[in-house]
C-alpha cells in the first residue's frame, strides 16, 4: 500500500454539526490522515478519537486534514457526537462508510464482520500513501506518535535526499544516505 495512490470514493461525513459529502478529490492538495476504527459506541475507539481530537488544531496548522472512518453511518456518528463527552470534542470529519467502499479501498475490512480494522494511513498532497499502521483490536493508538510520523514524512518530502532515523523528532539531525555512511551507523 505504501507509495500507492488512494482509490476513488464517495461518502457522507459528519463534521462540525453538518453532513458533508466527500470524495477522494477532497483529500488532494493537502496532507491527510485516514483513521479507521471498528465501530461507534465502543471501548477503545472513543479514547483514540478523543486523543486525536486533542491534536486536531496542531494538525490543521501543519496542513493536515483528518478523516476518521468506520462502517457506521454518518447519522450514527452524529448521535455519538451528540451524546458522548469524548466524541463531542471532535471537529474533524467522521466518515460514514456503510458500504465499506473506503474500508475495502484501504484493505482494512474485517472479512465476514463488516467492521474496519484499527488502522491509520498518512496520505501526502498528491494522494499517495506514505505511512500506515494496523493494530489488533485491543491496542489503542497514540496521537503523539502519529504527529511525530507526520512531521518526519513532511520533512522528508520537503528535503529530498535526507531521511529521518529512528525516534527522530522535529529539529533533530537527519541522515543523507551515501556510500560514506555504509557500515558507520
Amino acid at each position: 500500500m505504501i507509495n500507492t495512490a488512494i482509490k476513488p470514493f464517495s461518502a457522507t461525513a459528519f463534521k462540525q454539526g453538518e453532513f458533508v459529502d466527500i470524495t477522494e478529490a477532497d483529500v488532494l492538495g493537502k496532507w491527510a490522515v485516514f483513521f479507521f476504527y471498528p465501530a461507534d459506541f465502543t471501548f477503545v475507539c472513543p479514547t483514540e478519537l478523543e486523543d486525536l481530537a486533542s491534536k486536531y488544531t496542531e494538525l490543521q496548522s501543519m496542513g493536515v486534514e483528518v478523516f476518521s472512518v468506520s462502517t457506521d453511518t454518518h447519522f450514527c456518528h452524529k448521535a455519538w457526537h451528540d451524546t458522548s463527552n469524548a466524541i463531542g470534542t471532535i471537529n474533524y470529519y467522521m466518515v460514514g462508510d456503510q458500504t465499506a467502499t473506503i474500508t475495502n479501498n484501504f484493505g482494512v475490512l474485517r472479512e465476514g464482520q463488516g467492521l474496519a480494522d484499527r488502522a491509520t494511513f498518512l496520505i501526502d498532497p498528491e494522494g499517495v500513501i506514505q505511512a500506515m499502521e494496523i493494530t489488533a483490536e485491543g491496542i489503542g493508538r497514540d496521537a503523539d506518535d502519529l504527529l511525530r510520523k507526520i512531521k518526519a514524512a513532511q520533512y522528508v518530502a520537503a528535503h529530498p535526499g535526507e531521511v529521518c532515523p529512528a525516534k527522530w523528532k522535529e529539529g533533530e539531525a537527519t541522515l543523507a544516505p551515501s556510500l560514506d555512511l555504509v557500515g558507520k551507523i
